[in-house]
């Protein structure tokens, strides 16, 4: 292969890379790369990088797209005339092996591969019609000219801790890049096809001899062929936009990387002096006004009116005195503007219908795409994320014209390693691909109307954790839709019953199950909320009460913290008989009213755990209760949960928590708070709570529930009615664009929060699969399958 690249310098070492001619190393256009992210591109110039991420402004109201609009434009005008910049979109294959990695699910050798086979061949379906293996990355790339890189070092340091500021005031996610990341940018671009990794270290650059460049540079170039290159076994193009429209659309940018092929958008912008631009412009109208004068003495001279003058020189000169007042008036600079497109394929008709579909888009926009003929080496170079433009075809824009090429569309989510799917995004097709854990705090909810999908969302997350780690799992399932889930995933079902032999002792503990010196404390509370179920009425319990409550509690746990075996856990009759020991006449009434529980019908929870609660999953079917019973139940397997979260925390072994039927928790005061307390604590435990609701405005009527909000930084919402769509969207300051992806929609679709990511989900899990028909709730489906 031969390239049209510089002829080899003084700067080729006799440690070169043999693998790779001298004419490819010396085509790339940098002297050196510092690990601390500069880079010496040449002369004087020294440039950084930043990465940042997009964000939901498809999504967003148009007034908060103006006020995104508008930061982005600062910081376009933050630049002055000696500090250049490039903004670089990339959309490219990711590695296959870590795509692979971050959907496979590796058999085990147990009763279980079979579940594992399907998943896997579910996420990669999911994954071949929906992003492709195109992964998107953005960079912010700046300059400026020093005599070395320690004189360098002080200003880009201070312009980047200024662009990073204005991204985030944006709610723009963003980073500087070390020298190690902008290698691994650099190669990813000359390896297109995502097949090759960078294997590279500072001690090898010592070591070998060798530089950065033979660790990032292509095995060879090619540019003897007009209009497109090789690059190894990689065929690329570059051309530039031409722009005809006379007002742009914010959507081209979007529109040519939502296209999923392999296409690198690069925009190298050169701010001019703002003094120098103004006379430049009243310059080009004095040029205009002599040219007018000229075409008017020949009209006179041919016997036309004065005020016949050529359409275009009237539209040139109306442009030039808008764009004066432009910059004159408003907050407006001027750019010298250089648009270029990479296209890559591994083949040249691939890489020909990709860019005939690319210039689809352009046309669309009203603007032209023109092949880089006799200057693709410059292309290519210059769509490097290094801050060097080697292709001077410029076009003048002032900055709302310039910044209409907003690099913003929809926020994904793909996070390699142990993480969930959770859909695809209906904007991006892409997956959605997460971990909880990840968050700062992984608590949850899953909201919907019946028949909106929010138990089958959960079983799809409990099948996921099940299948790729080693966690533990409660599910507390107020209506049996978990039975068949349970049961294939080998985990212990407790059937809990008035007439059942199942039992789970409320009085269960341990000595970590509280953090603090006392874990009475907490036990204490519990019972207090247990009490105040059972006996507190509406008005609740009275503070002598809670006085003699705890008094007792302190009691009842003597002996076994003494002496703790299983025989000595005290059951709800001790605390009954405790009570009745007590000399105030509240204690008497306290007892009689705790009675039915102990000595009564309803003593399912007098008696000691008889169950094995060691199993990794464990499902408490609580059907069968009573209405009443149902929201006790709740409380004390919330209770026993804690209890198992303690226990597992020493083994450093996560505990996930289903709830269905949340709101019922939140209906009471003191029930209410001791949840609120419990998911606060869930976090510092190592437990992954969530929440599961259809009945939203039983919920929002919790004093509690901005608690509850504000300690969840995961959300599912699906479908819902207007009203709760509404008093929703007030609480978790949802847009009103937004919303319609969670209200009237079919089931499987709506709106996932992650952090202070939101982003829309549709979740199309196919129907033909065993897990499809033990995760259904629907009643025609569930028949077919009996």
């Amino acid at each position: 292969m031969l390239t049209a690249g510089k002829p080899a310098g003084p700067a080729v070492r006799a440690g070169r890379n043999k693998e790779i001619p001298d004419h490819v190393l010396n085509s790339i256009p940098y002297v050196q790369m510092f690990k601390n992210g500069i880079c010496h591109s040449g002369d004087r110039y020294y440039t950084k990088s930043i990465v940042f991420e997009d964000i939901n402004y498809a999504l967003l109201q148009e007034d908060e797209q103006a006020h995104i609009f508008s930061g982005w434009c600062h910081c376009y005008n933050y630049h002055s005339s000696a500090v250049p910049f490039q903004i670089t979109c990339v959309s490219r294959y990711g590695h296959p092996d870590d795509l692979r990695r971050s959907i496979d699910i590796p058999p085990r050798g147990d009763a279980f591969d079979g579940i594992r086979a399907e998943y896997t061949e579910m996420l990669r379906d999911q994954m071949a019609r929906g992003n492709n293996g195109i992964e998107q990355k953005r960079y912010y790339t700046f300059g400026v000219e020093a005599d070395s890189m320690r004189q360098a070092r002080p200003f880009l340091e201070r312009i980047e801790a200024d662009i990073l500021n204005n991204l985030k005031q944006m709610g723009v996610s963003a980073r500087p890049m070390n020298g190690t990341e902008r290698l691994q940018t650099l190669h990813a671009a000359f390896h297109p096809d995502g097949r090759s990794k960078l294997h590279f270290s500072w001690d090898k650059i010592v070591k070998t001899g060798l530089t950065t460049k033979d660790f990032i540079a292509p095995r060879s170039l090619d540019f003897r062929q007009t209009g497109v290159f090789r690059m190894g076994d990689t065929w690329g193009a570059a051309s530039h936009l031409i722009i005809n429209a006379n007002e742009l659309n914010d959507g081209i940018l979007t529109d040519l990387l939502n296209m999923e092929i392999p296409l690198t958008v690069t925009l190298h912008l050169q701010p001019i002096d703002q003094s120098r631009a103004v006379k430049k412009i009243k310059q080009h109208l004095t040029d205009i006004d002599g040219m007018k004068i000229d075409e008017q003495k020949k009209s006179f001279q041919n016997g036309y009116g004065m005020d016949i003058l050529p359409p275009d020189l009237k539209t040139y000169g109306d442009a030039a005195a808008n764009l004066l007042e432009t910059l004159q008036y408003h907050d407006e600079r001027l750019f010298l503007v250089t648009i270029l497109l990479l296209h890559t394929a591994p083949t040249l008709q691939k890489l020909k219908n990709n860019v005939l579909a690319t210039e689809g888009i352009a046309r669309k926009y009203n603007c032209e795409l023109a092949r880089l003929d006799f200057m693709q080496e410059q292309g290519l170079m210059s769509s490097l994320p290094l801050g060097v433009n080697q292709v001077e075809i410029f076009r003048s824009l002032n900055t709302s014209a310039a910044a209409i090429f907003t690099p913003f569309a929809s926020q994904e989510l793909f996070q390699p390693g142990t993480s969930i799917y959770y859909g695809l995004n209906p904007l991006s097709n892409k997956m959605i691909l997460c971990s909880r854990k990840l968050l700062k705090n992984p608590n949850g909810l899953i909201l919907g109307t019946p028949g909106s999908g929010k138990s089958f969302a959960a079983k799809r997350e409990i099948v996921n954790v099940f299948l790729i780690t080693g966690d533990d799992i409660i599910i507390v399932d107020p209506e049996a839709e978990y039975l068949a889930l349970a049961e294939r995933l080998g985990g212990q079902i407790i059937k809990m019953s008035v007439s059942g032999k199942q039992y789970i002792n409320p009085m269960d503990i341990n000595p970590d199950y509280s953090d603090e010196d006392d874990p009475l404390a907490l036990k204490s509370d519990f019972i207090l909320s247990l009490c105040e179920l059972i006996v507190g009425g509406k008005t609740g319990l009275e503070p002598i009460e809670k006085t003699i409550i705890d008094r007792c509690v302190r009691l009842v746990y003597r002996n076994y913290l003494s002496d703790p075996r299983p025989e000595n856990m005290p059951i709800l009759q001790d605390l009954y008989e405790l009570l009745l020991a007590q000399k105030e006449k509240e204690a008497h009434w306290l007892a009689t009213a705790l009675e039915i529980y102990v000595t009564g019908s309803l003593n399912i929870f007098n008696h000691r755990t008889n169950v094995n609660l060691k199993n990794r999953l464990v499902c408490y079917d609580i059907k069968q209760l009573g209405k009443s019973l149902k929201k006790i139940a709740m409380l004390i397997l919330q209770d026993q949960t804690w209890h198992r979260l303690t226990l597992n925390r020493a083994a450093h072994r996560t505990t996930w928590f289903y709830c269905d039927e949340f709101h019922l928790l939140l209906k009471d005061e003191q029930t209410a708070a001791y949840s609120v307390e419990i998911w606060k604590r869930f976090r510092k435990w190592g437990g992954v709570p969530t929440g599961i609701t259809q009945n939203v405005k039983s919920m929002l009527l919790s004093p509690e529930i901005e608690s509850i909000f504000d300690n969840s930084d995961f959300i599912l919402m699906l479908n819902q009615s207007k009203a709760d769509g509404d008093i929703l969207a007030k609480h978790l300051g949802i847009s009103d664009q937004q919303l319609t992806y969670a209200t009237q929609v079919e089931p499987g679709k709506g709106l996932l929060f992650y952090g202070n990511t939101i982003i829309p989900f549709v979740d199309n899990f196919p129907h033909d699969t065993e897990l499809y028909r033990l995760m259904t709730t629907r009643p025609e489906e569930m028949a077919g399958t009996a």
